[in-house]
């Protein structure tokens, strides 16, 4: 495991955030209802890798289905930075940030790995059969 610590944030700056991330051990994309229609891309972490440093009263959330898990995102610029929650098929509590709203360069965005996930169907061990356009 390579962690590095990550500075990052949302456009217009008013939510910022450090995280400690090993891009190259994988990152995902899901089919599931919410991150197709935001073309979310994740990268899942443990609470004590995350630490906000600024916005959290600029941020809102949003829970929907089973409610286990926030969506955060800032209510100026409307960008999702992280999300977190419980989930115990996930190992408990977890923060999942937004790789793109983390300051990376073009090179180490490139070469994370994805790994794709099929949550439309609740199948989350398997790849969805069509994934080009998550």
């Amino acid at each position: 495991m390579t962690l590095k610590t990550y500075q990052g944030g949302c456009h217009c700056g008013a939510v910022k955030y450090e995280a400690d991330v090993d891009l190259t051990a994988g990152t995902g994309r899901c089919n599931c209802s919410i991150c197709r229609k935001t073309r979310a891309w994740g990268v899942l972490l443990k609470p004590d890798q995350f630490r906000l440093l600024a916005g959290d009263d600029q941020m809102t959330d949003y829970r929907f289905n089973s409610k286990q898990g926030r969506n955060r995102f800032c209510k100026i610029c409307g960008v999702r930075t992280h999300g977190d929650g419980h989930v115990a098929e996930l190992g408990g509590d977890f923060v999942s940030i937004s790789v793109v709203t983390l300051d990376a360069t073009d090179e180490e965005l490139a070469g994370a790995p994805i790994m794709y996930q099929n949550g439309r169907d609740n199948d989350w061990m398997h790849e969805p059969s069509i994934k080009s356009y998550l």
